[in-house]
């Protein structure tokens, strides 16, 4: 599997601050990118993979939600993390 136990903790050990902080924004966000990253690596040799197609685009749509509560919560938080994961605005 893409997504081990120590793969996570690295992830949020990383952006958390720790490795049980997963509750954090940036290390939410962080996960969220690099599930999303893999599923798009999938998608591009399996294109007629609808589930999960579907699966990426809720993905997104939940880092989005959160990178906007971060983006009206602390701005600064906001711009950190875009810079780091290298996501676009």
């Amino acid at each position: 599997m893409y997504l081990t136990k120590e793969v996570k903790e690295q992830i949020f050990a990383k952006h958390g601050g720790s490795a049980t902080n997963t509750g954090k924004s940036e290390s939410q966000i962080a996960l969220f990118t690099h599930r999303i990253t893999h599923l798009t690596e999938h998608l591009k040799k399996n294109r007629h993979d609808y589930n999960t197609e579907r699966s990426l685009v809720l993905l997104v749509g939940k880092r989005r939600a959160l990178l906007d509560y971060l983006k009206k919560t602390e701005i600064n938080r906001y711009r950190e993390i875009i810079k780091e994961l290298g996501i676009r605005k």
